[in-house]
């Protein structure tokens, strides 16, 4: 038996050239879901993050063995998006050939509702897919996509009729950018607020939700990939947004914003000093405290606000600089994946209180697949995963598609169960948990078994 190293992994079997002809309809469904326990909490998830925009579950009675029992699943075109839940809705947002299509089914069965979609002439200029990379967002009887040219749009949830619609190239000069437009907008109130982030100002938008007019702009930072944060802080609603995208010269940071009419409380600069970087991993409030982080030799920041809303730096590390995920705050801890690339990538654990790295590890493992008649082995691990805190535990999706469960504590990580979804790299979307289901996305081709990308909905519920 061979063993090969991760990077070998990926090259051979993408050399092999795997290909199963598939259709692009749906699948059909593998059984129903078990009824879930009188007694469990569960939760919609309309946005990006969770319900409480920190990636925080309050679901319980969740099952720890893995694999989960597969309730259905989808084919899907490209994108790197996650799904948004609302009762009896699901919307899910990618592309199919050259246009941008939003989906709405049923969580439990996948059936589908509606559809909608649009011509996108979007292409990744480094060579990653060319769909969407906001997540939708729903927000009682309307849900709103942004495409990855900045196409801004509000369905009736229901019945996926258009409400309105703004093109944010054509009534801001938003560009490409890097990597698109990636921000997934937050709804306040009665306002959507985006990180439009246009070459010259604004940076920040709210649009009126019933009409799609603009309300205020502020700002001159452009567009970053991390979505705005709410939060109650002093007792008073702020908007926490991590701008800083593609500027020359290098330039962004954090926003505190009042939301009612887009003041800005104070501008923390915070970005890169390399062109090619980008602030992707998403503010982390919690009390009176911002965490925010970066990759491209940044590190992180914790910032205290102050109750004039002026605010102070509490403490900068190097040793702790988020490429895409976000962190999690739990009991005066940050847990997340630090690193820009897969090979120094590893899992780490701050002190909140002074920014101290307390442990840090690289979970690995031996996986034994059949490749071209012959058993081999490879050395893998969870690279830049991302995170889920959920039931007093947490759920981790690493970047080659593996799902692990995880004791997260000061003493250190300690493995519950795993196992391997997809042998499908870009695993980046973070999975989303509702009513004891889980969502997955695979977003390339699995390199073992052929499958196309697909979007997948796992029984969680025990």
């Amino acid at each position: 038996m061979t063993t090969i190293s991760r990077r070998v992994l990926l090259q051979t079997l993408a050399s092999a050239g795997l290909a199963v002809e598939t259709s692009r309809a749906q699948s059909a469904a593998a059984r129903l879901p078990r009824p879930l326990s009188a007694d469990a909490t569960t939760h919609d998830w309309p946005s990006f993050l969770g319900p409480t925009h920190n990636a925080v579950s309050t679901e319980t009675h969740l099952t720890r063995a893995l694999p989960p029992p597969l309730v259905w699943e989808m084919e899907k075109g490209s994108g790197y998006t996650s799904p948004a839940i609302a009762g009896n809705h699901l919307v899910y947002f990618h592309r199919i050939a050259d246009r941008e299509v939003v989906e709405c089914r049923h969580p439990e069965s996948g059936e589908l509702q509606w559809d909608f979609h649009y011509h996108s002439d979007y292409r990744d200029r480094y060579g990653y897919n060319n769909g969407p990379r906001s997540s939708p967002v729903i927000d009682g009887a309307r849900v709103y996509t942004m495409g990855a040219e900045g196409k801004l749009f509000c369905f009736d949830l229901d019945t996926g009729d258009g409400i309105w619609n703004r093109d944010l190239r054509t009534d801001y000069g938003v560009r490409q950018d890097f990597f698109g437009r990636s921000s997934t907008p937050l709804v306040v109130d009665d306002r959507l607020i985006v990180n439009v982030g246009a070459p010259t100002g604004p940076c920040v938008v709210a649009f009126d939700i019933a009409t799609g007019r603009e309300v205020w702009r502020n700002g001159e930072w452009g567009p970053s990939y991390a979505s705005p944060i709410p939060a109650v802080v002093h007792g008073e609603k702020r908007v926490f947004v991590f701008a800083g995208g593609e500027s020359t010269p290098p330039s962004g940071g954090l926003l505190s914003i009042n939301p009612i009419d887009g003041s800005i409380d104070f501008a923390f600069p915070f970005r890169s000093r390399t062109y090619e970087s980008v602030n992707a991993s998403c503010p982390v409030i919690f009390d009176d405290r911002v965490f925010i982080s970066a990759s491209y030799r940044t590190g992180g920041a914790l910032l205290r606000v102050l109750p004039d809303f002026t605010h102070e730096v509490l403490w900068t590390t190097q040793e702790f600089a988020l490429h895409f995920n976000t962190a999690i705050y739990d009991e005066g801890y940050l847990y997340g994946f630090d690193g820009r690339n897969q090979g120094d990538a590893s899992l780490a654990c701050v002190d909140a209180n002074n920014g101290r790295v307390v442990w840090r590890a690289a979970p690995q493992w031996t996986e034994t697949f059949e490749q071209a008649g012959r058993q081999r082995q490879a050395i893998l691990g969870m690279a830049r995963g991302s995170l889920l805190a959920v039931d007093g535990q947490f759920l981790a999706l690493g970047e080659l598609g593996h799902l692990v469960w995880l004791n997260l504590t000061p003493s250190g990580y300690e493995e519950v169960s795993r196992t391997w979804l997809a042998a499908a790299s870009e695993s980046w979307t973070l999975p989303v948990l509702s009513r004891g289901l889980l969502y997955v996305v695979q977003n390339t081709r699995d390199l073992l078994t052929g499958a196309s990308p697909r979007l997948r909905c796992f029984d969680m519920r025990t």
